[in-house]
């Protein structure tokens, strides 16, 4: 069985390695820059791994949230409202390259087409994992949503802590950031507002 589940799911971990090595290098010369021994054991392997890492978090540049959606479109005469809540995420900020890691909620109001619900999910992911702001973030998510179904209306949602507070600058670590973006009957409509803002508390 461990065998079976082994050959089953394999990870597919793969990095350029032409981008791997240049972003190492200029990693390496940070370190230099920083007052450290890049030669030293416990560095040695940081430049490379500091590479594969920021392609991870970036890895959204070359994922299409709209195609996302579209791979799994069906035809449904469902009209309330479909909400998908606490999705987590974590994005980069882009003002100092640290992490923001919040959760995000999305709903939206069918218009004869759904998607699988774990498309949603995959969107956020597509977009956090690029350097963002968490505003733009918001607003990314509910226009590609739009874009891939034409809904009534879609809210989104995005609750998250910044580390560029927390650990730098200010320093507030309870500090929560709260964005959100509507369109059609979400924007139009305070009922269908407050329904979704009341579902995901």
């Amino acid at each position: 069985m461990e065998n079976y589940c082994a050959m089953a799911f394999r990870r597919d971990d793969s990095y350029d390695p032409a981008t791997t090595g240049k972003i190492a290098a200029h990693v390496r010369e940070i370190l230099e820059l920083l007052g450290e021994d890049p030669d030293r054991s416990g560095l040695v392997k940081t430049p490379e791994r500091v590479a594969k890492s920021l392609q991870f978090l970036t890895k959204g540049y070359a994922e299409d949230g709209v195609e996302i959606i579209r791979s799994a479109v069906f035809e449904e005469p469902y009209s309330q409202m479909v909400l998908v809540k606490d999705i987590e995420l974590c994005s980069t900020c882009e003002h100092h390259l640290l992490p923001f890691v919040g959760r995000c909620h999305i709903a939206y109001l069918p218009n004869g087409q759904i998607t699988g619900l774990s498309k949603l999910a995959r969107v956020v992911e597509t977009y956090a994992r690029r350097l963002q702001v968490q505003e733009r973030l918001t607003e990314q998510i509910r226009d590609c949503i739009d874009e891939a179904l034409h809904p009534f209306g879609v809210a989104v949602v995005i609750e998250a802590a910044h580390t560029c507070m927390q650990v730098r600058g200010v320093e507030k670590h309870n500090a929560i950031t709260t964005t959100s973006a509507f369109s059609g009957a979400f924007l139009k409509s305070d009922r269908t507002r407050n329904e979704f803002l009341n579902l995901i508390k």
